[in-house]
């Protein structure tokens, strides 16, 4: 949105977008000088979820199916709001002075061929203007932080989140062979393979969990309970080993390796580094090589 198309009393708007697992996670900031009412128009052709991340005002904003309709669901901490595809959505401040809201849009049935949920989507079809529910708030305000992540691991984790947020928000997705008890050893094998020869490159939850035959959300469940981390856990650690094979092999510098191993550039690399191995790059190679 340009500044000379900015609703009344808003001095500025800021928006960032991006795209995981068939979802597009919006993240929308404003700036406020007095009573705000605006039309969400973004992404009306499909199905939204939203979540207010956070409020400074005298007043709670709110969702309204209608500009002068007030919200008839009582104010709850964490506010969120889900509405069906096509249904106008507004959004009402009296007197707010900074408003940060996250929502993501999406093609039921698209989610529902890519996680292999069950033939009913519960109730996709049903307004819910003003609800809560924590886990689904941590997940989107997770997935709305990881929005302007270059990192590789990035994609892992957004697909994550987002096959956990269509699994609580609809009905649970039926069972399937391998999803209670881990991978078999062939599947295991097969994602570790996949995984190492794809290293350090961006990996699509969707390829690994078609490799093993299985449906998004349950193949999360299952590769955790055999290797005890999430895919994009998994992924980020083996970029760190094979940094510090090259660390210990190698006489490369720190933003050679951190380019080898995916990282934006050495602060990346060496933030990412101490925060899991417990010292930095260059400390740790010393200490290894003496």
């Amino acid at each position: 949105m340009h500044t000379n198309e900015l609703p009344e009393n808003v001095a500025t708007l800021k928006t960032s977008t991006r795209g995981w697992n068939g979802v597009n996670v919006d993240l929308v900031e404003y700036s406020c000088t007095g009573r705000v009412l605006v039309r969400l128009e973004r992404n009306q052709m499909s199905t939204r979820l939203g979540a207010q991340l956070e409020e400074v005002g005298r007043d709670h904003a709110e969702p309204r199916s209608a500009p002068h309709i007030p919200n008839p669901h009582a104010y709850k901490p964490r506010p969120m709001w889900f509405v069906p595809a096509q249904m106008e959505l507004w959004g009402h401040a009296a007197e707010p002075s900074y408003l940060k809201c996250a929502t993501i849009s999406f093609n039921g049935h698209l989610l529902q061929e890519r996680l292999g949920m069950s033939e009913s989507l519960g109730l996709i079809d049903v307004p819910r203007l003003r609800f809560a529910d924590d886990r689904l708030w941590t997940l989107i305000r997770l997935l709305a932080d990881a929005i302007h992540c270059a990192d590789p691991t990035a994609q892992l984790y957004g697909d994550s989140l987002t096959a956990a947020i269509a699994s609580l928000l609809f009905e649970r997705p039926k069972e399937e062979k391998g999803s209670k008890c881990g991978l078999s050893p062939i599947q295991l094998k097969d994602a570790m393979s996949y995984l190492e020869a794809k290293l350090p490159a961006r990996v699509e939850l969707v390829a690994l969990a078609e490799l093993a035959g299985l449906s998004q959300s349950h193949y999360c469940r299952a590769f955790k309970a055999s290797t005890g981390l999430a895919p994009y856990q998994w992924q980020l650690q083996a970029r760190v080993e094979r940094a510090k094979d090259l660390l210990l092999n190698t006489n490369g510098g720190l933003e050679d390796i951190a380019e080898a191993t995916g990282f934006a550039d050495a602060v990346h690399f060496g933030r990412t580094f101490r925060k899991m191995i417990g010292a930095t790059p260059a400390a740790w190679r010393s200490d290894m090589l003496t």
